[in-house]
């Protein structure tokens, strides 16, 4: 089943913010990187290795930095909007730094918190969700105590289930998973109590797997029991049960099946070398209406913009005389920071 065309359109919008900030800090020299002594002396132990590969050490220095600066902003931003537009749910932060503040677990939930994360350290017992899930749901005994600090980066709350995720980097770091693991426990017992009536499923969520070869598997293929094992003591805390990898997460987003397949096709749709260009094509008010603006607001899954242009004719007839309304209009699609105008299309749209 196709994802809805409003919900292509978000995806499509957040692909064009990505791509519009790192085009503007793309490095087309290393003017900006010229001396790096210390890059350039480690990198010498591996001149044979990027000989005929690389041909210029500073620039390669620079791109790597750029790369690091669009996986951050991939881990970061990207795909939490893009899990947000998919489920309709939103990021939640439960800390004593802001409003919905802390909330409390019951010191018999801590104690059995303790006991879990100490058994999978020492290995005494290995993941299991239900056993877990048994421990800390029913160790509901006064007194209470303030839980830690949690955040949910995908809260989603339907009638009888909270569900919430974890996004990670497909490389965390050495030694995160133990306190991953201690967060996400402390975090069910939590919503348990503050959703008494609920079922709380708690996942931490991957985005792709790393170890498919492209050569002999889809891009969206995922080995969860290979991928789980590249992760330093991933399985010696997480159970399958509760992790989801690339299309499984996606799917659970969306509750539909083949949405990383989508997802994927919506960015190949705009990535190109040509794409600045394009965008500045359509930010442009001049070009509106002509068959070119038309056919990349269609491949671009701007469905907005088309509604608008579909009846310019009708909204120019309702805006003339109208100060206030004009100005509107004569805005851009996107702003400065490539963000699409969602104002300026719900009062337009008001028109027709």
């Amino acid at each position: 089943m196709a994802l809805s065309d409003k919900i292509k359109e978000k995806i499509s919008q957040e692909v064009i913010r990505t791509l519009v900030s790192r085009f503007e800090s793309f490095p087309t020299d290393a003017s900006s990187n010229r001396n790096a002594p210390f890059h350039e002396a480690f990198l010498k132990a591996f001149s044979d290795k990027i000989e005929g590969r690389v041909s210029d050490i500073p620039y390669f220095i620079s791109l790597s930095s750029w790369l690091q600066g669009l996986n951050t902003t991939l881990g970061q931003t990207f795909f939490e909007n893009i899990a947000h537009h998919l489920s309709q749910g939103e990021k939640r932060e439960y800390t004593s730094k802001k409003p919905l503040g802390n909330l409390r677990i019951t010191k018999s939930q801590k104690d059995k918190i303790t006991q879990i994360i100490t058994d999978l350290s020492n290995s005494t017992k290995e993941p299991n969700l239900e056993y877990e899930n048994r421990a800390i749901y029913y160790s509901t005994v006064e007194p209470f105590i303030k839980a830690g600090d949690f955040s949910v980066d995908v809260f989603i709350e339907d009638e009888n289930v909270i569900t919430a995720i974890e996004l990670k980097s497909v490389k965390p770091n050495s030694g995160e998973m133990k306190g991953e693991k201690s967060k996400i426990l402390e975090g069910k017992a939590a919503l348990s109590l503050a959703f008494p009536s609920k079922r709380i499923e708690f996942f931490i969520g991957f985005p792709f797997d790393p170890t498919v070869n492209p050569e002999k598997e889809a891009r969206t293929a995922h080995n969860k029991a290979r991928f789980l094992k590249s992760i330093i003591n991933m399985t010696k805390y997480f159970a399958a049960d509760e992790t989801l990898v690339a299309s499984e997460l996606w799917d659970l987003l969306s509750q539909q099946s083949n949405t990383m397949e989508q997802i994927l096709k919506i960015i190949n749709s705009i990535a190109s070398p040509e794409f600045m260009e394009k965008y500045q094509y359509i930010n442009s008010n001049e070009n509106r209406g002509t068959d070119r603006y038309v056919e990349l607001l269609r491949k671009w899954y701007l469905v907005s913009e088309i509604e608008l242009i579909v009846n310019d004719d009708r909204i120019c007839r309702e805006i003339s005389g109208n100060k206030r309304l004009t100005r509107i209009y004569n805005k851009h699609a996107f702003d400065a920071k490539a963000k699409y105008n969602n104002d300026r299309y719900i009062e337009l749209s008001k028109l027709i």
